[in-house]
């Protein structure tokens, strides 16, 4: 199940929430064509791997979490580990 999130403190509930596992967050736009093309995948992956949390955050809707880690491109994936991001892909 991949959790859709609305605002920055939701955000940070669910990072918590995670406690040490892997947390794949997806920052997507509702009019962005690669991050249509890759949301299928996402979907599967969050399907079959249970020790790793995916998050969806839309960047129009949840604007305080874009704004927060800097998004200026989609689709943008950071992975986070125990509340801290370590890495980021573009």
């Amino acid at each position: 199940m991949v959790i859709e999130i609305k605002d920055l403190s939701s955000f940070n509930s669910q990072l918590a929430e995670a406690g040490t596992k892997l947390v794949v967050v997806d920052f997507f736009a509702t009019w962005c064509g690669p991050c249509k093309v890759i949301a299928p995948q996402i979907e599967e992956w969050a399907k079959s791997m249970d020790d790793v949390v995916f998050i969806k955050v839309d960047v129009d809707e949840a604007e305080d979490v874009a704004q927060h880690y800097n998004i200026t491109a989609m689709p943008t994936f950071m992975l986070f580990k125990e509340t801290k991001k370590v890495a980021d892909l573009m």
